[in-house]
């Protein structure tokens, strides 16, 4: 049964609303303090995430007829030569993106591990198929051990680091009440999710190329979200792959290994390339995006840390909002501490 067909039915019954609170504060900057009970530290709203479902920016793509044992992903053909590999059954509604050249195929980010997306891609190509991280957070990195021929990372501690898996006590939460509204496949639960182990086996570097056969892809690094965050842009095509670095929604420079220094260089640098690219292909939530994001990313990095910016208080954090996305810092924030 397709998801179009059942996704009410489950909502109505898997899944209860929980309110939020907001009480204004006498502060210089408006502060409307909120809590979320389910999903914690993602900025405002993100209980009930799953209301917004579904959403209609996928509407202009080609939705590719999967079978039912493949039916927790859906793939939409965005070019004739990219595959998107959506994830709209779990909190962080994860992006892959299939990249297709004459002679082989890149696959950046494999989602969350709890689908079988070796076999999905594989019915997709019979190019041989290599892996890029946009960075290696868990739901990124999960499918990473279906391949073993060529996983191209950085070297960075935090890569390293997270290449041995993750165990469930680290990532259950991710997967539990909340964050999940579709049954999950291959006997999937909050008991038993872990992330396994991968092996690195080509570095990546800042400026390297990926060839795929009449299709060059160039790797920029720009730490901020997370230490190893990374970029694919497509030149030829003037198409920009941004992982979590950017996308329409709440970007977190405020939780883990994140660092906001670097963020806010590295919204810079992918400023200066604004003129290069048409198109943003983030990964999560929404396919494709204006490159115009950009330089207003960068500009909203420089905004929040003027002392007359308006913010709000979200589980604790400070939460400023642009048009069409908002920015999360730890509060006090970076500036201030």
């Amino acid at each position: 049964m397709k998801i179009r067909n059942f996704i009410t039915v489950i909502l109505s019954v898997s899944l209860i609303s929980c309110g939020q609170s907001e009480q204004e504060s006498d502060m210089s900057s408006e502060v409307v303090i909120t809590e979320n009970s389910q999903v914690q530290g993602r900025g405002e709203g993100k209980d009930n995430w799953y209301d917004n479902l579904l959403r209609s920016h996928w509407d202009k793509f080609e939705l590719i007829e999967l079978p039912e044992d493949q039916d927790w992903f859906e793939v939409y053909k965005i070019t004739d030569s990219i595959y998107a590999i959506y994830e709209m059954g779990q909190f962080e509604e994860v992006i892959s993106y299939l990249i297709l050249g004459e002679k082989r195929a890149l696959l950046f980010d494999t989602g969350i591990g709890v689908g079988d997306i070796g076999t999905l891609v594989a019915a997709l190509t019979d190019l041989p198929v290599s892996v890029l991280n946009s960075h290696t957070h868990y739901d990124h990195v999960g499918g990473n051990h279906f391949y073993i021929e060529k996983i191209y990372g950085t070297t960075t501690k935090y890569t390293i680091d997270h290449s041995a898996g993750r165990t469930n006590e680290e990532i259950r939460e991710f997967v539990g009440p909340g964050w999940v509204w579709k049954p999950m496949p291959n006997g999937v639960t909050a008991d038993n999710y872990h992330s396994k182990q991968f092996n690195i086996t080509n570095t990546i570097y800042d400026g390297n190329t990926i060839d795929l056969g009449g299709r060059i892809l160039y790797i920029f690094l720009v730490p901020g979200h997370k230490p190893d965050a990374l970029v694919v842009m497509d030149r030829e095509e003037r198409l920009l792959f941004m992982g979590d670095t950017f996308y329409p929604a709440s970007l977190y420079a405020h939780m883990g290994d994140a660092n906001f220094n670097d963020y806010v260089k590295s919204a810079e640098k992918l400023a200066a390339m604004a003129e290069h690219v048409d198109i943003l292909l983030p990964a999560h939530n929404e396919p494709w995006v204006s490159a115009d994001y950009l330089p207003a990313m960068y500009q909203g990095f420089l905004d929040i840390q003027k002392p007359d910016a308006e913010y709000r208080i979200t589980d604790g954090d400070r939460e400023y909002r642009f048009d069409g996305f908002t920015i999360m810092v730890s509060d006090p924030p970076p500036w201030q501490e």
